[in-house]
Parts: C-alpha cells; structure tokens; sequence
C-alpha cells in the first residue's frame, strides 16, 4: 500500500487525536498513554485510547486492556466493537512482519475510520503507535509516514535512561524533517532510578534543547504510580 493512499482524518471530527510515539520500544508508551488519559478524564476531559495496530495477541488489545486498568478499570463499548483496537494480529512483531505472516495486509482505511468515529464521540483521542516513528507499518509505509498523512500533533516518549538523548534527538530531527507538530515531550520517571544522576542531567539537556527548537511544545512528567 502506498502513502498516498493513507486517506487522512477528515477536518470535520470534533475530538483532537494525538499520536502517542517513543524513542524506542519499551520505553513506557503504553504507560504514559493511560496515564495521560487518566490526568485529562480526572480534569473533566472526555478522553479514550486507541491503539493504531496490536501485534502479540489475538483478539484482545494488551495495550488497551493496560490503559484501562489505568484509568480506574474503566469499560467502553468502543472496546467490544474493537473500534480502540482496529487492527490485531497475533505474532508479537513490527506490524510490517506481524501482517506478513498472517497473509494480510494493514488496513490503514479501517483504523482511518475507526478514529474518526471516536473522534466523533470524545473530546479526546490518544492513539498509541507501535514502536518508534520509524517502525514499518508496512513494506511502503512508516509510522511517520501515516502520522504525516493525518498530520497528527505528536506527544513523543523518553526517559533519562543511558542513550535516551541520541534517541531523542533523533527522533525530534525526524518529527522536524516532516514538519510535524511536536505537542510534547513525556519524560517518563520509571528509569530515573537506574542512574539518578544521568536521569537528572538527560532531563536538563531535553528541556534546553526543547525550548530553543520546539518551543511550543510541552514537558510532561510520566511520574511512577
């Protein structure tokens, strides 16, 4: 499937959608998701998760399931119509391999619609990727290609683990090579144990660095519940 054939969100949905992206994988997007939406459901917002494409389970999203549990064990019908997770598939693997072994392709036009609906519905969306920005969702398209497509405002994921700056700005380069909006930068505190002081100074260096190239964009602590 080509890019230019991610048909994009049209401008009528009244939800915003944010794409929720790492610097790696594991890096607690899945985490900084649920928690976000947590925040913004106690704040009064009306919020739900999406998951743009599930890999490892079958049926069911793990990632969901997780997000639920986050915001208080909540349920949606969104859940059963499979509307937050519309497209799974079962081998635990970038979703360009994932889809391949399974003999069927990405259908990008179904998780297109799938958010629409929900941004038809939620005064917020947050549609977790998979991976980084530049996972293959596909043999012809990267996440970053679909988030160009939609022009999503991206909330990225970091942490102040050893590495995390080259990732970072790797990822932020990329995110400027598109001109894509940057909405935030969630520095995510579970690995500020590992090494407290190349945590603190990671988180010093991002934040000067954020404020001299992405000056819009947000900083958002992912605190550890």
């Amino acid at each position: 499937m080509s890019v230019e054939r991610v048909e994009k969100v049209e401008s009528v949905l009244s939800g915003q959608v944010y794409f929720i992206s790492g610097i790696d994988t594991a890096i607690g997007k899945t985490y900084a998701t649920g928690y976000l939406a947590k925040l913004w459901q106690q704040q009064g917002r009306k919020v739900i998760t999406q998951k743009l494409i599930q890999t490892g389970n079958v049926g069911f999203s793990e990632d969901i399931h997780q997000h639920r549990l986050m915001m208080g064990n909540v349920h949606f019908a969104e859940d059963d119509s499979k509307l937050t997770m519309p497209e799974i598939f079962a081998y635990p693997a970038s979703p360009h391999l994932a889809s391949r072994l399974e003999g069927r392709e990405v259908d990008f036009a179904h998780i297109t619609a799938a958010t629409q609906q929900l941004a038809s519905r939620y005064e917020v969306v947050l549609l977790e990727g998979a991976g980084g920005l530049m996972v293959p969702l596909s043999t012809q398209v990267l996440t970053i290609d679909y988030i160009a497509a939609q022009q999503l405002p991206v909330i990225l994921v970091t942490s102040g683990r050893l590495g995390s700056i080259n990732h970072t700005l790797l990822s932020l380069e990329a995110l400027k090579a598109r001109q894509l909006p940057l909405y935030a930068l969630a520095y995510n505190l579970k690995d500020q144990s590992l090494d407290p002081i190349i945590s603190e100074d990671t988180a010093s260096y991002l934040k000067t660095y954020l404020s001299t190239h992405f000056p819009e964009a947000l900083w958002i602590d992912i605190p550890v519940l």
